[in-house]
């Protein structure tokens, strides 16, 4: 395949003391970044222009398609932390919410073969409040309240409640509960003088220290909220409509800032993969004083560094396989007895490169059992109910959750622990296969009993990088 040119980026926290770049990437180009794995973006702009194959040198990297918000890893595919449920899709009676995860990696596949990029979803039902809204009604109109005046015009008001009926789980009654309206008692009042607030304070007659006269400022107000009446006459407002105060706490006049000269460029600060160097310069030809200006411009500047040595990637350990069957050498059969056998599983270390770490811990796992594979005669449970599942299909249609009744078997009464070497302790001992219950027959079932509810006001499956862009 040819090569793919991108961007590529980084984990900010590596590199603490260099800044984010400014740079963009030409169109076309990759994003070239640090794969963040607990919120499963890319973090810290390393550079543009950068092919899958230079980026992927360090599996901690991940890049972007042009105008696109996913992130790929470049580490190996594995699927994402599940995301938080989405809200509940009504707010009241039973809803649906949603959460997914995403097969996030380079060069493979995830789980069950399935491609990168990959989108899984879960949908539950729930229920934020049990009841909805029900709107309630108003009472007849109390009498007016008295005018709120003796002479010239007044308001007055009444109410009613909301109480025929009261409304019930939140709702109210549309409307207001008191309204009010003009009264005229007839008479004429004298109207008072009374001062309107005071304007703003004008601007200082000066803006640094240091001239002919000290700066003032001035601020007036009128005599008009209200107005002294003429017929009958009202009292003129008390005091002067102006004042005047000294400019204080003024600066000295600005000096503005200047850019001294580049330092030199920093070593490249990784020995695997692309990393980033490093040039400062500081504000200080002159430094910035009393309030001026700051130096327009960036004080770093970066470039990338290219080792083109692959970065060791650890090994990790794949899924355990199934246990073996329960056997004991020498012992054709010890299947429904007190007779102690042993199984083994294991697991492999997968996507080691590079000379990367081993796999901590062991390759295989022993433990000691009783083999109860398909054994009937042991006492049985009560019919036991589960829990309601998920809603399946999480975004097809009509989707459904699901509960059942189970008929299990009780475990025998065998001992719990072993010495299997005298001196070395005991060791425990688990049950192996599935016992034959049986039950008093339940609605006709004699093993599991099944119920079904469909999944109420479901919401679209949507990509959420999509919904970003």
């Amino acid at each position: 395949t040819p090569t793919k040119k991108k961007r590529c980026h980084w984990l900010e926290s590596l590199l603490s003391v260099l800044p984010t770049p400014a740079a963009a990437a030409s169109p076309g180009s990759l994003l070239e970044m640090f794969y963040e794995e607990s919120s499963g973006k890319c973090k810290g702009l390393l550079g543009g222009g950068v092919s899958v194959e230079d980026c992927c040198l360090n599996p901690a990297y991940g890049f972007q398609e042009p105008g696109s918000k996913l992130c790929h890893a470049c580490r190996s595919p594995r699927w994402s932390p599940w995301s938080a449920w989405a809200p509940c899709s009504v707010t009241c009676s039973e809803g649906s919410q949603l959460r997914h995860r995403r097969c996030i990696g380079h060069d493979g596949q995830c789980a069950e073969k399935v491609e990168t990029g990959t989108l899984e979803w879960q949908l539950q039902a729930c229920e934020d409040q049990k009841c909805c809204p029900e709107m309630g009604g108003w009472s007849n109109w109390e009498p007016w309240t008295p005018c709120s005046v003796t002479c010239s015009k007044g308001t007055r008001t009444r109410q009613r409640k909301c109480n025929q009926p009261t409304p019930k789980c939140g709702g109210h009654c549309p409307g207001e509960p008191r309204e009010s309206e003009a009264c005229d008692t007839q008479q004429v009042c004298p109207i008072h003088g009374a001062w309107a607030t005071w304007g703003p304070w004008g601007s200082c007659s000066g803006s640094c220290h240091g001239g002919p006269s000290a700066p003032t400022q001035r601020r007036s107000r009128k005599c008009s909220a209200p107005e002294p009446s003429k017929e009958p006459p009202g009292k003129p407002c008390p005091g002067l409509d102006h004042e005047t105060r000294p400019c204080s706490g003024l600066p000295p006049c600005p000096v503005a800032g200047g850019w001294g000269a580049w330092g030199p460029v920093t070593p490249c600060p990784v020995t695997c993969g692309l990393g980033q160097t490093l040039e400062r310069r500081k504000c200080d030809h002159p430094v910035p004083q009393h309030g001026g200006p700051p130096c327009a411009g960036e004080a770093t500047r970066t470039h990338i560094c290219n080792t083109a040595v692959p970065c060791p990637v650890d090994g990790e350990w794949g899924s355990w396989d199934e246990w073996s069957p329960c056997i004991r050498r020498n012992i054709n059969s010890i299947s429904c007895k007190e007779i102690p056998g042993q199984q083994t599983r294991s697991r492999s270390c997968k996507g080691r490169k590079f000379d990367g770490r081993r796999c901590p811990g062991e390759q295989q796992d022993i433990r000691h059992c009783y083999n109860i594979q398909r054994c009937g005669g042991f006492l049985t449970s009560p019919w036991t109910p589960c829990s309601w599942g998920l809603c399946m299909p999480p975004c097809g249609p009509n989707p459904v959750r699901i509960r059942q009744r189970l008929c299990t078997a009780q475990l025998p009464n065998f001992s719990p622990t072993i010495t299997v070497v005298e001196g070395q302790g005991e060791k425990n001992v688990t049950f192996w296969g599935k016992p034959s219950p049986r039950c008093e027959a339940l609605q006709g079932q004699k093993l599991v009993v099944e119920e079904k509810l469909p999944c109420l006001h479901v919401p679209v499956c949507q990509d959420p990088e999509d919904e970003k862009l």
